[in-house]
């Protein structure tokens, strides 16, 4: 159903999060955190809630250190009223560095679905939960 009430929220939040994927396939880091609310909430897959753009940024950081990845087959799917939206893709990747409580890094390659449910609000991203099959990943790399 599409609803013509002059404001195309529904368009806005979906061009808002292909741009935060377009920006995580450049590796675009400052572009990502441009899209984001100043207290975003991150949902780490099986792991913490972190809050605000400085952890989203160290995480950033953390990711690009142990991991080159980019997301093909990106289907976004967004609310009539634009305020939740969510993903799915499938993550193309390398494991280049050891990560924490993971196994050994040996530059494994893997290819796994993902996907993700997004608050917005205000025009910018207020909340990225993610969600992968960790178990699957594990397989692949270990």
């Amino acid at each position: 159903m599409m609803k013509i009430d002059g404001t195309r929220t529904h368009d806005r939040a979906t061009e808002l999060i292909l741009a935060y994927y377009a920006a995580f396939n450049r590796g675009d880091w400052d572009g990502m955190l441009a899209l984001l609310g100043d207290d975003i909430v991150h949902d780490l897959n099986q792991g913490p809630r972190e809050t605000g753009r400085d952890a989203f940024a160290a995480f950033l950081q953390r990711m690009a250190r142990s991991y080159r990845e980019q997301l093909h087959d990106i289907v976004v799917m967004v609310s009539p009223d634009g305020g939740r939206a969510a993903a799915e893709y499938i993550v193309h990747g390398e494991y280049l560095s050891d990560d924490t409580g993971l196994p050994p890094a040996r530059g494994q390659k893997y290819m796994l679905p993902g996907g993700a449910f997004f608050e917005v609000r205000d025009g910018r991203i207020q909340r990225v939960s993610n969600y992968y099959n960790l178990e699957d990943w594990i397989a692949q790399v270990g």
